[in-house]
C-alpha cells in the first residue's frame, strides 16, 4: 500500500526536480498530485518516462487523505499552505525559508540529524534546508564526528538556478545580449548587478550587521542542524554558472586533524563523493556536479595559518542534493522511520 502525495510548486525548478526524483527513485506513492497558482492549472507535468500529471489548483486544493506534501513554491505561499495541508493530516516537508528557524519545526538533512524528525508531529511541517547549508552540513558531519569542530569560513560560489528559473533566464538573455552588442541592463531584472560574466557578493537581503540573509541562513542552520556551538562566518556570492553550488570551506578544529584522517572520514560518510589528486582535473567543478545526487570534496589541505585546520572545496547540484533530493529523502526518513503502512 502507497502513499497520496502532493506536490506544491509542481512547475517551479525545484517541484519539478522533486518529481522526476521520486519517479527514479520508485518513491512508494499510489496518487502523485501537482499543485500551482490558478495561472498553471490545466499544465501538463512529465512524472518518470511514462505518467503526465495534470496541474491543478493550490488554492482549492483539499489535503484530506493526503499523506505527505513535498512544498516548494515560496515563502509566503508556503505560509499560507502548508499550516492548511497539516491541518488536514498531511505531514508537509517544506523547501523554502519559512519554517526552518521555528523551534517547533525539525531541519533535517537525512545524512546528518535524521533523529530530528521525532519531532515532526508538533506541527506535521518538516523544512529542508537553505541549498548552501544543506553541502556544507553533509562535508561537515563526519569530520565534526572526527573531531569537534570550533569553527567555518565558508565563501560560496552559487548559481543562478538558486534563485530561480528567472535568474537562468536572466544569465541567458545577459550573455547573449552581450554577444548582441545590447546594454546588460536590458535583461536585468532579478538581480542587483550584471551577473553575466561577473559575480555578485549579494543573495538575499542585507542585515543590520552587513551580512546577508543568506549568510545569515549558513550561520544559524549549520547551528540547528550540526551544533549549536560551531562558529561560523560565510561570505554568499552569485556567479554566472547554471547549476551548481560551489563553497570553499576552511574549518578549525578543537584537536589535530591530519588530511588523511579527514579524507578518510569523509570517503566513508553517507552522500559524500570525495575527488581529490593534486593534479590537472583532480578536483569537481559546478559543470560536472549537474544532475548527480552526492556532494563532492575535493581540494583537502592543511591550512597552516590557525591551529588545528583544514580547507576543502565542496561542489552539489543545488536543485538536487540542495533542494529536490534532499526533500525526497526527508520523506523517505520519514516513511521508513514513522510512517510505515501495513502491506
Amino acid at each position: 500500500m502507497g502513499y497520496k502525495v502532493a506536490v506544491v510548486g509542481a512547475t517551479g525548478n525545484v517541484g519539478r526536480e522533486v518529481l522526476q526524483i521520486m519517479a527514479e527513485r520508485e518513491f512508494p506513492a499510489d496518487e502523485v498530485v501537482a499543485l500551482a497558482s490558478a495561472r498553471s492549472v490545466g499544465r501538463e507535468i512529465s512524472y518518470g518516462e511514462d505518467e503526465v500529471l495534470k496541474v491543478q489548483n493550490l488554492e482549492t486544493y483539499d489535503f484530506k487523505g493526503t499523506d505527505i506534501v513535498l512544498s516548494s513554491p515560496g515563502a509566503k505561499v508556503s505560509a499560507k499552505y502548508s499550516p492548511i495541508a497539516a491541518a488536514a493530516g498531511a505531514v508537509v516537508i517544506d523547501n523554502t525559508s519559512q519554517f526552518r528557524m521555528d523551534p517547533d519545526v525539525p531541519l533535517v538533512v537525512p545524512e546528518v540529524n535524521p533523529g530530528a524528525l521525532a519531532g515532526y508531529a508538533k506541527r506535521n511541517i518538516i523544512a529542508n534546508p537553505n541549498c548552501s547549508t544543506i553541502q556544507m552540513v553533509v562535508a561537515l558531519k563526519p569530520l565534526h564526528d572526527l573531531q569537534p569542530i570550533k569553527r567555518v569560513v565558508v565563501s560560496t560560489y552559487q548559481s543562478v538556478s538558486g534563485s530561480g528559473k528567472a535568474g537562468m533566464d536572466e544569465l541567458f538573455n545577459q550573455t547573449r545580449g552581450i554577444y548582441s552588442n545590447e546594454p546588460f541592463h536590458k535583461y536585468q531584472e532579478k538581480f542587483t548587478k550584471q551577473i553575466a560574466f561577473n559575480c555578485i557578493p549579494h543573495i538575499d537581503v542585507f542585515m543590520d550587521d552587513g551580512s546577508t540573509k543568506e549568510e545569515w541562513k549558513m550561520v544559524v542552520e549549520t547551528k540547528k542542524i550540526l551544533d549549536p556551538d560551531i562558529a561560523v562566518h560565510a561570505t554568499c556570492v552569485r556567479v554566472p554558472v547554471f547549476i551548481g553550488h560551489a563553497e570553499a570551506v576552511n574549518i578549525e578544529f578543537e584537536y589535530p586533524v591530519s588530511v588523511e584522517e579527514a579524507r578518510k572520514a569523509l570517503r566513508k560518510a553517507p552522500g559524500v563523493t570525495v575527488v581529490d589528486h593534486q593534479a590537472d582535473e583532480g578536483y569537481v567543478t559546478p559543470i560536472e556536479c549537474a544532475g548527480e545526487d552526492p556532494v563532492y570534496v575535493s581540494r583537502i589541505r592543511k591550512d597552516p595559518t590557525v591551529e588545528h585546520g583544514i580547507s576543502m572545496w565542496v561542489v552539489s547540484d543545488n536543485l538536487r542534493k540542495g533542494a529536490a533530493l534532499n526533500t525526497v529523502q526527508i520523506a523517505e526518513e520519514l516513511i521508513r522511520a514513522y510512517m510505515k503502512k501495513a502491506a
